[in-house]
């Protein structure tokens, strides 16, 4: 079956090629509710075809113990929370897929797997890369931050083993000053990285608009409702410790849930 946005191109469309500045889209407000039915939806979405979506879950558990095996071979434990922590900031990028299924069960269109492999034929797929390029060097430079300021107040303390590092981090005023200060770091890039992609990536595939008119679009949902927004990004960061657990096989499930409530989130922030 052919996909709707191939033939009924939307209006906002025309945007991609607009010569002046990117204004954001209106937008409503969150309610705590609607993050609870955005959940449900996700999870329904999910429950619906669960075999097509554990390829693309696979990825972050298989990717979370290879960054902590290379992080263990090599002795940079100091870096082992930041590429953990830091790996989320990559999330909406990595979930276009999911998006795209969840918009075809939307319109009650023919889905399977492969169909999350459409958005590479998508009109939208340049602002998308562009913004999933952002997002990478928005992960790196958080992980230079880290080991600048692991450097900076520990990098005295010899890396010979996981002891080495943990005792002097929680035994010393330098260590108690790099979990602080570190998490306050952390916590301005993911702020930062969810303000400009908590409706981005669904919008651009849903609209086809171009990537100021995205970006702009999620920061001003994010203006628009902050404690509701607040709300979504703690329960992002709650349910992707709890997916962790154990040995980040949770996240086979946690990942592609919160990947399809995201967009359920973007239908009820953006007015059709």
């Amino acid at each position: 079956m052919a996909d709707i946005n191939s033939t009924h191109p939307h209006p906002n469309m025309s945007s991609m090629h607009a010569t002046g500045p990117a204004e954001a889209l209106p937008v409503r407000a969150l309610t705590l509710g609607d993050i609870g039915d955005a959940l449900r939806r996700g999870y329904a979405d999910f429950m619906a075809q669960p075999s097509h979506l554990l390829f693309l879950a696979l990825i972050y558990p298989v990717a979370g113990i290879v960054i902590a095996r290379l992080t263990v071979s090599y002795n940079i434990f100091p870096l082992l929370f930041p590429l953990l922590g830091g790996f989320a900031l990559l999330g909406p990028f990595a979930a276009v897929g999911l998006y795209e299924i969840s918009r075809r069960r939307e319109l009650h269109i023919n889905s399977s797997w492969l169909h999350a492999f459409a958005v590479l034929k998508s009109p939208a797929i340049r602002p998308i890369a562009t913004l999933g390029g952002l997002l990478t060097g928005l992960f790196i430079a958080w992980l230079l931050s880290a080991w600048l300021l692991y450097r900076w107040l520990m990098g005295s303390v010899p890396l010979t083993s996981a002891e080495s590092f943990l005792v002097p981090l929680f035994t010393t005023v330098n260590g108690w000053t790099l979990i602080i200060v570190g998490n306050a770091l952390g916590l301005l890039f993911a702020i930062t990285a969810f303000s400009l992609t908590v409706v981005s990536f669904p919008l651009m595939l849903d609209r086809h608009v171009d990537i100021g008119t995205a970006v702009r679009t999620s920061i001003a949902a994010v203006e628009a409702s902050p404690r509701a927004m607040m709300c979504w990004g703690l329960t992002i960061t709650a349910l992707l410790v709890l997916g962790t657990l154990p040995v980040l096989v949770g996240l086979m499930v946690v990942m592609p849930i919160l990947g399809h409530a995201s967009w359920h989130i973007y239908r009820k922030v953006v007015p059709r």
